[in-house]
């Protein structure tokens, strides 16, 4: 039995949908691993933000503790 061929919604190119495919059913290969890349890279930002990381600490920290009057 034939895989169904998909229509990339990022870049429009067509694709077999194979089992156990990394990413979105709706995206290439090729593309879901360049979103994924991104992704990483985005998250590595914020835990190495130390400043960014004890800033949102202490906002929670008042809203979640503060008294009101």
């Amino acid at each position: 039995m034939p895989y169904p061929i998909k229509t990339c919604l990022a870049c429009g190119e067509e694709f077999e949908l194979k089992p156990g495919k990394p990413g979105f059913a709706n995206r290439c290969p090729d593309c879901s691993e360049e979103e994924a890349a991104e992704k990483a890279k985005s998250a590595d930002g914020w835990k190495t933000d130390k400043q960014a990381n004890a800033a949102r600490r202490e906002a929670m920290r008042n809203l979640l503790y503060r008294k009101d009057s």
